[in-house]
């Protein structure tokens, strides 16, 4: 029979290697954007998901000899930063911008891992052993829904720029 134990770090290894795949396909999907906005973007989005194996890899090192969960925090400036860095290149590019069909799906696949990621994390925090290790599991949860937010979003105003500002810029035109 297997113990929480190695149940934890087996969830762990899984976390790890979904935060690898997540910073080189974003690294990959960056390289290969047509805009200076994409390639930013996909940039940072990279290197959130690289700061989140440093996290987990940490905590599987210390759960390995130390048996119990560390009290580790998620210490991430990236929400900010992603939404400054996507209000500014939007701000410069305007509605001029035009997207390949190759750019919409990969970011429809970032979209969909992230929401992979996302239920993951979830259900890791819904069988957590330890409260600091269901804490940390939330918190990474609640970053995978603010990258999903932005690709959605950066999605959406590269398949119609001008459709994506009138809802953003004026979401009310009833005159009231």
């Amino acid at each position: 029979m297997v113990s929480e134990n190695e149940k934890t770090l087996e969830g762990l290894r899984v976390a790890v290697q979904m935060e690898i795949d997540g910073k080189d396909f974003y690294l990959k999907a960056s390289h290969e954007s047509s805009n200076e906005m994409g390639r930013k973007l996909l940039e940072s989005l990279s290197a959130e998901e690289d700061l989140h194996r440093q996290k987990f890899e940490q905590i599987y090192q210390t759960l390995r000899q130390k048996k119990s969960w560390p009290n580790i925090k998620l210490e991430s400036t990236g929400e900010q930063h992603l939404k400054t860095l996507f209000a500014q290149q939007v701000e410069k590019l305007g509605t001029g911008i035009t997207a390949l069909t190759t750019e919409l799906e990969a970011v429809d696949t970032a979209m969909d891992m992230e929401n992979k990621s996302y239920d993951f994390y979830k259900a890791r925090s819904r069988t957590a052993t330890f409260a600091a290790e269901k804490d940390f599991y939330e918190a990474v949860a609640a970053e995978e829904t603010v990258h999903h937010q932005l690709l959605r979003d950066y999605y959406d105003y590269l398949k119609d720029p001008v459709q994506w500002f009138a809802q953003k810029e004026h979401p009310s035109l009833d005159g009231g």
